[in-house]
């Protein structure tokens, strides 16, 4: 099997504005070889050097030619004593010599003449090729780890500090106003193509009095932070009280039994179910241990007609303190309610969805649930937790009353593009995300911001030299997160079609430092190693940083429209608290109104963020830049069978599924194998392989997308519920959702979906393999 070498420097086949030294070395290489050719072939009396100087560089790839013997760092010299050392070299060129001596003489003189000439001028291209470029036994591609570390020296974690406190400097305006000051700081660090994109959305914004839970036996009015009704308390932190709300609830007002019905889980509501009618009730449900909107789809589906939702003080990491605090949730799925699917542009049809749910829901504190429980204070252990639990006994009526308002409003996003060089078409997206509305969230969004705007500042630093991505960098703040993602949907649904083409992977740095005990890779399959290889080498002497600690877990943030709609390959570092228990899954749902001084004492140094900023930049510029994307299809394969363990392997159905996911990993082995040994090899790399390579790794896991997911659920099913959980979750969902309704219609529905997305995959590597096959075949 043969392969043909390319020039040294491939980034000259993106024909890009932005050459520098190695593209002008690269062109002059080529150049010289077409000459050598010249010399070689019948007919040297009609070389022209102008002729020469028009040759396309792409000449030096044709099929025809050997190139194997040339080096391109090789000396030019060298290459022309060859040359000239032929023995035949002379009778070649002489077949056609007339008679007269004189003529022949001169014919003998102007070869010579010509020959000097190419070959002073070959010593010239050598001499300040390699003046001005790197030594000629390195290539670019060598050269990629030094660029890199250049650049992430530049991120200090003073300088972190330092905008972080800015950001906190700007006054509670709205989006717009945030998103434009963000835009002004990133190009004055020389992003060059920094832009606004703006959509009108939906929002479900408080009332002008905060919700209310009144216990009807004693008749006791209280704020969702638990303390009373009083003019005094209503003035006291009135912002906080107004944003302890769930948005895009339904609205009005509930009395009913209060029942407890913990996570909301499956058995939960079996439970429940068999002992007492749930119709109109108002659940008494904690947070955490799966998705929300999953847990209140169940609720609905059951009966409920509200629910007060809360953090039981046993789940929440010790040092969060979230006991007498209230908390904002969204209920949105994601983008903009009113334009389910499409982008929120001027003049579209926009749906009357003022609440996304029939269950009025209330986020309250734990200090309200002790209250509404009764329990008394002296009866909490100092040694040991013990869960909220509402007595079987004690019967509680409640009125709850819901008080929200939707209203539209413009949701700003700050793009911000580096061109790449090479393949100026692909695009490798790194996305944070500003808070300027008045809603919960804390300052969160203040750290998020300054790790990327860290990062633009260093990229940019090296930019300014000379240096470019191979791939373009699209950096990211969006609006609207605390919402549902909006501002990232609305974007995404906007540019779709360009996106699904051209995104290779998304980075996220939604809320890097939340906790400060350990950090918490995530990352799709096919980036495991990637992740792994990067905290590896930059992990800090005085963290704990794990060294195979990277899962395919749901991603909290805005990443969410990628991963779930485009199937683009995601990772995310990030600093958490360890957990206290199982249940503290999905708990980062909730939204709280976090001190600005909190970031602060979670990483008063800010050596976590600068931890962050570096780890991303790692990943980013590597997939930005190395020639064959650093994804791994086998570990896709690995990660299905892996999922396909447990309660499915005894299923009729499952055996089918396993037959096909060992297909899978056979052909992923192959694809791995013959594919990307020879394209990873510098010597054996042609651009056009490359380029049908990357387009295969790109499009790994669009095949994982069902069409549809319970909510709350990834429809990319290769990402897990939590790190516990080795198995598929909608097949998790479906056997779970079968005790409820003792039906096997779910399972086999889901079953059928999981088939199928395996099955896809297998035939996608398969066709990749033969296209590879048929191409080879061509060239022999």
């Amino acid at each position: 099997m043969a392969y043909h070498k390319v020039h040294a420097d491939q980034r000259a086949q993106g024909h890009s504005p932005y050459l520098d030294s190695d593209d002008l070395q690269a062109t002059a290489l080529d150049l010289e070889w077409d000459m050598e050719k010249e010399l070689e072939e019948p007919g040297f009396d009609h070389f022209r050097l102008d002729g020469a100087a028009q040759q396309p560089a792409g000449n030096s790839q044709s099929p025809d030619l050997d190139l194997e013997p040339i080096q391109p760092s090789a000396s030019p010299k060298g290459r022309f004593q060859r040359l000239q050392e032929d023995p035949d070299y002379i009778s070649r060129y002489m077949r056609q010599a007339p008679k007269s001596n004189r003529r022949n003489f001169c014919q003998v003189f102007k070869v010579l003449c010509t020959v000097l000439i190419v070959f002073i001028l070959g010593i010239l291209i050598g001499y300040y090729g390699h003046k001005k470029c790197s030594p000629s036994s390195t290539s670019p591609e060598s050269d990629n780890p030094h660029v890199f570390q250049e650049i992430l020296k530049e991120i200090k974690a003073e300088n972190i500090q330092q905008t972080y406190r800015d950001l906190l400097q700007f006054p509670r305006e709205d989006d717009t106003d945030v998103a434009m000051k963000i835009l002004a700081r990133w190009t004055s660090h020389g992003l060059e193509d920094v832009q606004l994109a703006n959509y009108s959305v939906l929002l479900d914004l408080p009332g002008s009095s905060s919700n209310r839970v009144t216990l009807k036996n004693s008749g006791e009015c209280f704020y969702p932070s638990g303390q009373q009704c009083k003019r005094e308390t209503k003035e006291l932190r009135s912002q906080d009280l107004l944003y302890s709300y769930a948005a895009y609830s339904a609205k009005g007002t509930l009395e009913a039994e209060l029942v407890d019905v913990q996570y909301g889980t499956v058995e939960d509501l079996v439970r429940i179910q068999a002992i007492t009618d749930v119709t109109k009730k108002i659940a008494l449900l904690k947070l955490g241990q799966s998705p929300l909107l999953y847990k209140l789809s169940l609720l609905e589906e059951a009966g409920f007609g509200g629910v007060l939702l809360y953090v039981d003080p046993c789940d929440s990491p010790r040092t969060a303190e979230l006991a007498d605090e209230a908390f904002m949730v969204s209920l949105n799925s994601g983008g903009d309610p009113s334009t389910p699917g499409y982008p929120s542009s001027g003049g579209i049809y926009r749906r009357n969805r003022s609440n996304l749910t029939t269950l009025l829901v209330q986020p309250v504190s734990a200090v309200l649930v002790k209250k509404l429980i009764s329990l008394p204070e002296d009866s909490i252990s100092k040694d040991r937790c013990v869960p909220l639990e509402l007595p079987a006994t004690d019967k509680k009526i409640i009125s709850l009353n819901i008080e929200s308002v939707t209203t539209y409003k413009t949701i700003s996003n700050v793009i911000g593009y580096l061109k790449g060089t090479v393949f100026p078409d692909r695009y490798v997206i790194i996305g944070s995300h500003h808070n300027g509305l008045n809603s919960y969230g804390g300052q969160e969004w203040a750290s998020s911001t300054a790790v990327i705007t860290a990062l633009i500042e260093a990229v940019m630093l090296k930019a300014k030299r000379g240096w470019r991505p191979d791939r373009t960098l699209v950096f990211c703040s969006w609006g609207g997160t605390s919402f549902g993602n909006i501002g990232s949907y609305e974007w995404a649904e906007d540019l779709k079609r360009v996106l699904q083409r051209n995104v290779v992977a998304y980075v996220s740095l939604h809320n890097p430092v939340r906790g400060n005990s350990t950090l918490q890779p995530i990352a799709s399959p096919s980036l495991l190693q990637l992740a792994t290889e990067s905290q590896n080498i930059n992990c800090m002497e005085k963290t704990k940083c794990p060294g195979f600690n990277v899962s395919s877990v749901q991603i909290q943030g805005d990443s969410d429209y990628f991963i779930n709609h485009l199937g683009v390959p995601a990772m995310q570092f990030s600093y958490e608290d360890i957990k206290t228990s199982e249940n503290s899954n999905f708990l980062h749902e909730a939204l709280f109104p976090v001190h600005p001084t909190k970031t602060e004492e979670l990483d008063p140094s800010f050596r976590l963020h600068e931890t962050i900023a570096k780890l991303t930049g790692q990943v980013t510029l590597r997939i930005a830049s190395e020639p064959v994307l650093p994804f791994s299809a086998l570990d896709i394969a690995l990660e299905v069978q892996n999922n396909l363990k447990g309660n499915f392997c005894d299923h009729v159905d499952a055996q089918q599924l396993l037959a096909v996911a060992s297909h899978l990993r056979d052909t992923a082995e192959l694809f791995q194998s013959d594919e990307m040994r020879p394209a990873n090899d510098p010597k054996e790399r042609d651009p056009v392989r490359v380029r049908m390579l990357n387009d295969v790794l790109q499009s790994l896991e669009k095949s994982f997308i069902v069409r549809q997911a319970p909510p709350g659920l990834y429809r990319n099913i290769l990402y897990r519920l939590d790190e516990e959980t080795s198995q598929f979750s909608v097949l998790l969902e479906a056997l779970e959702h079968r005790k409820l309704h003792q039906s096997n219609e779910t399972v086999q529905a889901a079953l059928s979906e999981v088939l199928n997305s395996i099955n896809s995959a297998q035939v996608y590597f398969k066709a990749g393999l033969d296209v590879f096959e048929a191409a080879l075949a061509g060239k022999k």
